[in-house]
């Protein structure tokens, strides 16, 4: 699915023929979100790359987490090459890139939106085994058994979102469906709503009830401290993650079945929407954000990656950073 340009495509439709607001204002309010949607590309761009780009040139995907991050990181960074494309007909309420652009685009977020929140479920159940049975299951938690069901999960995207992106044109001036119903919209509501967002969401919260429960009855003091601590920091960054795609998600979802059975949408809640929209794109951005902050091996990497460019003193803080990147190279590899 692409759930949110799906939904925000066919919610504009509903303005354009109720209110006809984003054709006759453009005032302060719509000039603020499209600036809005440039800061979040442009941090979502940048922050996801710098991911990808610590992962193949420190880490080397060393880990199944790390495969899986990787793959998170690639789909959520595509995924902001849509966001251009979205704030140019919401702000100015009108497809201008052509037919062929608009099915293009409506193929690859549905791909991206899909696969990134598949590879976070999967990688709170990574974690959920990394934590129950560490050495039971650690055949199944190899850096080729993840490249594998990442694949996987990037085919399954594919399948899931082709029917529905193909019915996209923009033949009336928005890249809206060919036919729009009530059925049909309820239909795709639906559809996204449980396998894009009820059914993963379920599955990561099962994982993080099944990791808080196992951290608090204290098996993982059979670890040693260190191994211990990683084995936590990096179960709590996964956490972080999988709260703030519901934080991010559930609003928009709410107000797109609410539209269901409001026709006549105020202008309050049709600001509203976009803002909800603007936070569903968000989650993408704030990934990265997270890693920083909550695990202490991406930060090295960033650190290291970041120090050669900077242009202040060059030596002691760079090298000492590098060298506690190379002692603790492990980090990532034990953390999975």
């Amino acid at each position: 699915m692409e759930t949110l340009v799906f939904q925000d495509l066919d919610f504009n439709q509903t303005l354009v023929e109720d209110h006809l607001y984003f054709e006759q204002h453009v005032d302060g309010f719509g000039i603020a979100v499209a600036v809005l949607y440039l800061v979040v590309c442009v941090l979502g761009l940048a922050g996801n790359l710098l991911v990808i780009v610590v992962i193949l040139k420190l880490d080397k995907m060393s880990s199944s987490t790390t495969v899986y991050i990787f793959n998170l990181s690639l789909a959520d960074g595509l995924f902001m090459i849509g966001l251009p494309f979205i704030a140019s007909q919401n702000f100015q309420n009108h497809w201008m890139f052509g037919d062929t652009a608009c099915k293009a685009v409506m193929v690859l977020d549905g791909i991206n939106q899909f696969t990134s929140v598949f590879c976070l479920t999967v990688m709170s159940v990574d974690r959920c085994m990394a934590l129950l049975e560490p050495f039971r299951l650690a055949r199944w938690r190899t850096p080729r058994c993840a490249k594998i069901i990442s694949l996987f999960l990037w085919f399954f995207s594919l399948l899931t979102i082709l029917p529905m992106a193909l019915h996209f044109s923009a033949d009336g001036g928005l890249c809206i469906p060919d036919s729009i119903s009530d059925s049909w919209w309820l239909g795709v509501l639906s559809y996204t709503f449980v396998l894009g967002f009820a059914l993963p969401y379920t599955v990561m919260l099962a994982s993080y009830t099944a990791m808080l429960i196992t951290m608090r009855s204290g098996r993982l003091t059979a670890m040693n401290q260190e191994s211990a601590r990683l084995e936590q920091q990096m179960t709590k960054m996964v956490v972080a993650v999988v709260v703030m795609f519901g934080a991010c998600w559930l609003p928009f979802y709410t107000f797109n079945f609410y539209s269901l059975y409001h026709g006549g949408l105020a202008l309050t809640l049709a600001r509203a929407f976009e803002l909800v929209v603007l936070l569903s794109y968000s989650w993408s951005c704030a990934n990265p954000i997270l890693y920083a902050c909550l695990s202490d091996s991406f930060r090295r990497h960033f650190r290291s990656l970041l120090c050669p460019v900077a242009k202040s003193s060059p030596s002691m803080q760079c090298n000492t950073e590098r060298s506690d990147l190379t002692e603790s190279g492990r980090d990532v590899t034990t953390q999975a």
